[in-house]
């Protein structure tokens, strides 16, 4: 037997799709991080911002790129960096 709160629940849920909901990570110079997937995977150091772009460097290689803002946050935790291989 359901109440009237389950019901209600339910039809919110018809009334409204689940949604997820994504915002762009902010950043500051210094910051140390670690991309898990994909052609930017890496640990990369941020070394610049602006309104649009990005720019980071490689702990290792020492390489610097800048790119368009991409990363949203996942996860914060207290890790090795660089990553070893």
């Amino acid at each position: 037997m359901s109440n009237k709160k389950d019901q209600a629940c339910t039809n919110e849920e018809d009334k409204h799709p689940k949604v997820l909901i994504f915002k762009p990570y902010p950043f500051q110079v210094g910051q140390k991080i670690f991309i898990e997937s994909g052609p930017r995977r890496g640990d990369w150091e941020v070394l610049a911002l602006g309104n649009q772009k990005i720019r980071l460097r490689c702990p290792i290689s020492k390489r610097e790129v800048e790119w368009d803002r991409f990363c949203y946050f996942v996860e914060e935790r207290h890790d090795t960096w660089p990553h070893p291989d």
